[in-house]
């Protein structure tokens, strides 16, 4: 079987977590060659999974010949130029959310694929990719719980992470974007309407230092869709169980949930302590399974000449939302989208 050739920009948490995927779990490709602004962690991370390319300049790793696609995991800000400089060279491309840190952005990011029709693009909303938010998405489809009602979503980092959050918040473009664009894309996938009305609030309940950037460290919005869905979507940094991501999509007939208690297995244990349950300390083992998912899916896409189902307009979509509801944080109102 043909394998595809990647080659992999950033090897922070998340990209060296696509890169070990991509060299040691999925079989339909291979890292042929990696690329980060840290010279020593290239060598380190290629010398562990035995990359043959090593790069610190992107665009010189985009004219490798040898590669058929390219895997984008570096700061935000970066993602548009680079999808661009990549389907310039004919690579196909996977990146990572948000598609770009500001709609103008987004729009770049459009054009470049637009113009290279015959490459696949792909965005990393992992969670489509999750079994659980699958099995949920296919009974919602078959109408078993009937029309939506409202969707709950809640998405909080642990408070052990709190250290390395704080470094790249001034960058991240605020917690809707940051952290909200996964749920704000699971009411589009479940509902398959677009919200008209978002009003967004929180505070600094624990760390000051987001008022610095005009955010807050616990955020929440209300959403209304154009078909009358509602949604409750919750941000929060400083969860003391663990990596904490639960959904609740309501129904007229019927509810689900996922993770309604994110424990990382069944296992209870019993002790001194009394009886609990354990959470998944970080994002990355939550969705271990998800990130393998979707580039296994993005190189299936390539190897049989398909589009994702996942496109560059859910991401224009998700970041134009999001930042509505920062900029309805911001003024304390409640917005429609008609003006974002």
């Amino acid at each position: 079987m043909k394998k595809i050739k990647i080659g992999s920009v950033g090897l922070g948490r998340l990209g060296y977590e696509h890169a070990s995927n991509i060299a040691t779990k999925i079989p339909q490709c291979e890292l042929k060659a990696i690329c980060d602004v840290d010279a020593a962690r290239v060598a380190q991370v290629a010398e562990e999974f035995d990359v043959e390319f090593r790069y610190t300049d992107f665009e010189e790793m985009c004219k490798n010949p040898e590669l058929d696609a390219i895997v984008i995991v570096s700061p935000s800000s970066l993602h548009p130029e680079q999808i661009r400089i990549a389907l310039e060279n004919g690579k196909h491309v996977f990146s990572e959310k948000p598609l770009g840190t500001d709609v103008a952005q987004c729009r770049l990011a459009e054009k470049a694929v637009e113009s290279y029709p015959d490459q696949v693009f792909m965005l990393g909303f992992m969670r489509r990719f999750d079994p659980s938010y699958l099995d949920a998405k296919a009974r919602i489809d078959r109408g078993e719980i009937g029309r939506v009602i409202m969707v709950r979503s809640y998405t909080v980092d642990p408070i052990a992470t709190i250290e390395s959050t704080l470094k790249f918040a001034k960058w991240s473009g605020g917690q809707f974007l940051d952290m909200c664009v996964h749920d704000i894309d699971l009411v589009r996938w479940f509902t398959k309407s677009e919200p008209k009305n978002v009003w967004g609030i929180g505070g600094c309940f624990e760390f000051e230092q987001y008022r610095e950037w005009n955010d807050g460290d616990n955020v929440a919005v209300m959403m209304q869709n154009e078909d009358e869905a509602m949604s409750f979507l919750y941000a929060g940094r400083a969860a003391a169980h663990g990596s904490h991501v639960e959904t609740e999509i309501i129904g007229t007939r019927g509810s689900l949930r996922i993770a309604n208690t994110p424990a990382k297995n069944l296992l209870e244990v019993l002790d001194t302590h009394g009886v609990r349950r354990e959470c998944y300390t970080d994002f990355l083992t939550r969705w271990h399974e998800a990130y393998i998912n979707e580039i296994s899916e993005f190189c299936n896409c390539i190897l049989e000449n398909r589009k994702p189902e996942v496109t560059v307009y859910d991401g224009t979509a998700v970041s134009r939302i999001a930042y509505r509801c920062k900029e309805s944080f911001e003024t304390g109102k409640m917005l429609d989208m008609e003006g974002a």
